[in-house]
């Protein structure tokens, strides 16, 4: 049974049933469920978690997960450079770093087979997905982390246990950790970036003196409704574990969940949706104002990642230079391009494409962008079609030899910076 159906709201308890009276009441395990379903607890925390952070979900299904033939490690194939922490192929550089698009695959390729990873540290890990086919009888989980997925080309339909989300570019869905899926194209070719998360889970950021409102609000967060399928055959199970792919044989679609209650689930966000806090006066506020989601650490303010845009937006600032200003930075910023032309990089900066600015590596507007900026009108100007976005982290974010070799790799990244002109005019 196949629904696109969903229910609102950021970490809400949910409760929903593809067939009416599936869902157990009072109890969560009784002796035999209704339709003799299975009952089992998917468990995103620990158990003795405070309860405003504890995530768990109950899942009422045909068969219990346990049921299939033993994993075996599979390899990665070349197509599929999906890695994770600890990332020491190749000493970091404190270089600037940007990338054009990876190229699309020329061979059917799925999500998964289409996953490079580019970066990452003891806390997250970054990919770009590249594909042209739908997953075709085979099912795929992460022990891992939890999958952040920002799609810059192609729709996808991520059919899920919990249900069923559809993305397109300008939205992104997170897959929470050990939720089983498989992805199919909408379109004949799909790309964009994923955030793999290890640490603590994605929350919407606290809003501090911005008050009760803007920003991301948990309304416009979307968490599909029960959907499943009863469908029997021969299908694979892939597992990422400890950064290692497996695979086990299963002779049923383990998206068999007929009714489920609970926070840990799936969930969208359209990203047009997002509340823009900016200046009205003058100076340029810190990215931060930018946050969508955050993975907190245990120091207060300092995130293992947050996910932060760059979306259409008025700029008004008087007497200031508009673009991001120059910086150094202790965070490290992977940043990506879902359409348009972001302000500070007006060329060589393209959908698809990224850049990496890790802890104080110097960064900023180009060379062009400078002189142009500096030397505007300052009238209200509204930026339009555009969406950039970065994933930005406390710990250094370390490149794969995959990223450090690929010509996609731009070499003459430092270039953009060089015919900054010296302009002082004060006493020598």
């Amino acid at each position: 049974m196949n629904t696109l159906q969903y229910q609102t709201g950021f970490g809400n308890e949910f409760a929903t049933e593809a067939l009416p009276g599936a869902l157990p009441v009072g109890q969560n395990s009784p002796q035999q469920a209704p339709f003799v379903l299975y009952a089992e607890q998917l468990s995103g925390t620990a158990f003795t978690a405070p309860r405003a952070a504890n995530r768990r979900s109950w899942l009422y299904r045909i068969r219990p997960s346990v049921l299939h033939k033993p994993f075996k490690q599979i390899s990665n194939r070349p197509s599929c450079l999906l890695r994770s922490a600890p990332f020491n192929e190749l000493p970091p550089t404190p270089n600037q770093l940007r990338w054009d698009p990876l190229p699309l695959p020329a061979e059917p390729t799925d999500f998964i087979d289409g996953l490079t990873t580019i970066a990452g540290n003891d806390g997250i890990a970054i990919h770009i997905y590249a594909a042209n086919r739908s997953m075709q009888d085979r099912f795929f989980y992460n022990a891992d982390g939890e999958l952040l997925i920002v799609p810059e080309l192609g729709r996808l339909r991520f059919r899920t246990e919990l249900g069923i989300i559809e993305v397109a570019p300008k939205e992104i869905c997170v897959i929470p950790r050990g939720v089983k899926f498989r992805v199919e194209l909408l379109d004949a070719q799909a790309r964009g970036y994923v955030c793999e998360n290890y640490g603590a889970l994605f929350k919407l950021p606290d809003l501090g003196p911005i008050g009760a409102n803007g920003l991301a609000n948990p309304r416009d967060f979307q968490t599909p409704v029960a959907a499943y399928e009863g469908c029997e055959g021969e299908f694979k199970l892939i597992a990422k574990f400890c950064g290692n792919l497996w695979e086990a044989e299963i002779g049923h679609s383990p998206l068999d969940v007929v009714a489920w209650h609970g926070n840990y689930a799936p969930y969208k966000y359209d990203l047009t949706r997002f509340n823009t806090i900016n200046t009205v006066s003058f100076d340029h506020p810190d990215p931060s104002i930018f946050t969508v989601l955050t993975s907190p650490t245990d120091t207060a303010g300092t995130a293992n990642c947050d996910f932060v845009i760059f979306p259409a937006r008025w700029m008004v600032a008087e007497h200031t230079f508009r673009p991001p200003y120059f910086h150094r930075n202790v965070m490290s910023e992977y940043m990506g391009l879902i359409c348009g032309v972001y302000d500070a990089k007006e060329t060589g900066f393209i959908p698809g494409g990224a850049s990496l600015h890790n802890c104080m590596s110097a960064h900023g507007p180009d060379a062009d962008t400078f002189e142009k900026a500096s030397a505007a009108e300052l009238a209200p100007q509204r930026y339009e079609n555009t969406l950039a976005f970065m994933f930005e982290s406390c710990s250094v974010i370390r490149p794969t030899r995959f990223a450090m070799e690929t010509p996609a790799l731009q070499s003459d990244y430092f270039e953009c910076w060089q015919g900054l002109k010296k302009h002082f005019s004060g006493i020598q």
